[in-house]
């Protein structure tokens, strides 16, 4: 089995270095109004992707499914890729704690955080890679505390067949209203299911729909508002999804491999894949996506891009851009692209 291949694929953006375009990022994306219909598609969005990261709410809410009470700021770390900064493996802890474990029960691989204060306290301390401080430390803390919530095995709950990895698996195909097509392992050893990108934005219309709706799922809408209230907690203060979750109020999670989800209050959402793998160019293209439809005002989508799509440098000055390539500037249209920057 295979993902969609570059013949299936559009560009969907370049780097511009001098007036010179440097690179191309191709992939493809979709864009589901609230009915659930497809407004914009481009590229192949019905093959298989893996959504890595972008399928942690889901998780999160398979996790209380099982009967985890997460809240709060525990809710937003569930569902994290975070950096490891301080306040954020606090909220790892926080889970540890309730869930009786420690952190020599986490079976994500050690790494160091991202956040340099704390990196710079480890290196200090005589320490090394910690398992907490993994980007997915907050899923797994929370699969520890389902597990010991039910009274299941600790020391094999990344087994496919475990029963909270039947929960996520059944969550996932739930959300995205199609089956799993592929059970693989994503990059911290959990179980990761394959499904399409219309598949992964039907869920991500779900999920925003949900966020502060009494009529919703009750663990989506959690999940989804949570998410809002904490967005510091879903991947860190000053990147990207953050900036978009606090500027935008929509719910935002960025995925490996170039992968991006967004879903709005009233059910627009993207998915999108770049499919070299690169993530650079995935807020342009995903608020390019939402501001077409009409789901996010142009300017405010404008002023959240000239945010967190960094210039191409050239030493220590700015010699280039990322933009939208020639597919999305066509799909915008000259106002549209001028209103976002991309004239």
């Amino acid at each position: 089995m295979q993902t969609f291949t570059s013949d299936r694929a559009v560009d969907l953006a370049v780097i511009e270095r001098s007036g010179f375009v440097e690179s191309r990022h191709r992939g493809s994306a979709v864009v589901l109004d609230p009915d659930g219909n497809a407004a914009v598609t481009l590229g192949d969005v019905a093959a298989p992707i893996f959504p890595r990261s972008t399928l942690k709410p889901f998780q999160t809410i398979a996790s209380m499914k099982a009967g985890v009470p997460l809240r709060g700021a525990q809710v937003a770390i569930a569902s994290a890729s975070h950096i490891g900064s301080a306040e954020q493996l606090d909220a790892v802890r926080s889970i540890l704690s309730a869930a009786g474990v420690d952190e020599d029960d986490l079976q994500c691989p050690p790494d160091w955080p991202e956040d340099e204060e704390v990196r710079t306290e480890l290196v200090r301390a005589g320490r090394g890679r910690a398992r907490i401080c993994m980007n997915c430390s907050g899923k797994h803390a929370a699969f520890l505390w389902a597990c010991t919530e039910n009274g299941w095995s600790t020391d094999d709950y990344l087994d496919p067949e475990h029963p909270l990895q039947r929960t996520v698996l059944e969550t996932v195909a739930e959300f995205a209203g199609e089956p799993v097509a592929h059970v693989g392992v994503d990059g911290c050893g959990a179980p990761l299911a394959a499904i399409s990108l219309t598949g992964l934005a039907r869920a991500y219309s779900t999920l925003g729909r949900a966020a502060g709706n009494l009529q919703a799922d009750a663990r989506a809408a959690t999940v989804a508002q949570c998410m809002l209230d904490y967005p510091e907690f879903v991947h860190g203060r000053g990147k990207y999804n953050t900036v978009v979750m606090e500027e935008l109020d929509v719910v935002a999670k960025l995925g490996a491999e170039g992968v991006l989800a967004l879903g709005t209050r009233d059910g627009w959402s993207v998915a999108l894949k770049v499919l070299d793998g690169g993530s650079r160019a995935n807020a342009l293209v995903g608020l390019a996506l939402l501001a077409h439809a009409g789901a996010v005002p142009a300017p405010a989508a404008a002023a959240v891009i000239e945010q967190v799509v960094r210039p191409i440098m050239g030493g220590s000055r700015p010699v280039g851009r990322i933009r939208l390539a020639d597919p999305l500037l066509e799909l915008l249209g000259p106002d549209l692209a001028r209103a976002l920057g991309q004239d």
